[in-house]
């Protein structure tokens, strides 16, 4: 075992020489933290990719497992109809649920719109005239 009184003590620096050098030392640490950031923000920028291209992969994909799924319907209506009825009542209830679903979609998006933060913005204006004094408490004006 080595003796720790023969080891070399540190040199002991100088309040001076720490406040001078406290700058740089403050600017390496930035500029590794910057470094760090950045290649962080890379490696999960690169999976976002793979996962959104494998993702997108699968949706393709799927339509075609919904295609085969139609032409099934298609045949096996057309044992009871003629073949061009079973295409039209496959293309019927596809339409009824094309129709259902924009609808539903369209008002989802226009409660979005304006995108603008409504609830926030009055909360923060009764916040503000809590501060002021103004208006009465327990109110939700």
């Amino acid at each position: 075992m080595t003796d720790p009184a023969s080891e070399p003590k540190a040199r002991k620096r100088s309040l001076l020489d720490l406040l001078t050098s406290l700058p740089e030392q403050v600017q390496e640490l930035v500029q590794r933290e910057i470094q760090l950031v950045k290649t962080e923000i890379a490696e999960k920028l690169k999976a976002l990719g793979a996962g959104a291209g494998l993702l997108l992969g699968a949706a393709v994909t799927f339509l075609f497992f919904v295609g085969v799924l139609l032409t099934l319907a298609i045949i096996g209506l057309s044992y009871v109809m003629p073949d061009w009825a079973a295409a039209l009542v496959v293309a019927g209830v596809l339409l009824i649920v094309a129709v259902i679903l924009g609808i539903v979609g369209y008002r989802v998006l226009m409660r979005g719109i304006p995108p603008v933060p409504t609830e926030s913005i009055a909360s923060i204006k009764k916040d503000i005239f809590a501060i002021k004094g103004e208006g009465r408490r327990g109110s939700d004006e």
